[in-house]
């Protein structure tokens, strides 16, 4: 994917009860949202987890009105969220969040995490083989091993490993360190970094007058 903007924007704490800092509702989120999309950030990345749905829900307010190529979603399946019992358990969750969405497509479809990953990665190549409109494939929360194991299992199906999504900053360098960037760089992957500001800790936000622990206390 050629057209993917230079940041994406996350909907971690869209709607959530203050979980992750705060709660971000929809009034507030808005004129966020319209102004990033003036500016031509349009890829928006969200997941089932967040909220248990209810970032989608939120983020689906906004892009539903708009032309679908006017915007990118980058969406996730969680394997704690989902029916390991279930045969059709990817199936469902990939067809549950894209209704929640009210969306034919992803543009980008990520392995949230390394739960049972090698099921779960081997579930995702088998839903997509053969299908148009394939997303983006990515893993997140994963180790070197575990993206080459995931990039194997997605190449047996003739699909490819096209993303990596993980913690990296100026303080948490583990990707870089590992080896996981040198690995994504060689074979075409595309990183993504989230915290990259470690949730203001990087900005100039916090300092001996505002320490982070004080503002979590009164969150």
């Amino acid at each position: 994917m050629n057209n993917l903007p230079k940041i994406a924007l996350g909907a971690w704490a869209w709607g959530n009860d203050g979980t992750f800092g705060g709660s971000l509702t929809a009034d507030t989120l808005r004129p966020i949202f319209d102004k990033a999309m003036e500016n031509g950030l349009n890829l928006w990345d969200t997941a089932y987890a967040y909220g248990m749905g209810t970032s989608e829900k939120v983020l689906a307010e906004f892009v539903n009105d708009l032309p679908r190529d006017s915007f990118m979603i980058s969406d996730k399946f969680a394997p704690q969220c989902a029916d390991a019992s279930s045969p059709t358990a990817m199936k469902d969750m990939i067809e549950m969040q894209l209704k929640l969405m009210g969306l034919d497509r992803f543009d980008i479809y990520w392995i949230h995490n390394v739960w049972d990953a090698p099921k779960w990665t081997e579930e995702l190549a088998k839903y997509f083989e053969g299908k148009d409109n394939v997303p983006m494939i990515g893993v997140s929360n994963h180790n070197l091993a575990e993206i080459k194991q995931a990039d194997e299992i997605l190449k047996a199906h003739g699909l490819k490993l096209s993303a990596v999504q993980n913690h990296y900053s100026l303080i948490n360098r583990s990707s870089e360190e590992s080896g996981i960037l040198d690995y994504c760089n060689e074979n075409g992957i595309t990183f993504f970094s989230y915290m990259v500001l470690e949730q203001g800790a990087l900005s100039g936000k916090y300092d001996t007058a505002h320490p982070h622990a004080r503002r979590l206390r009164k969150s």
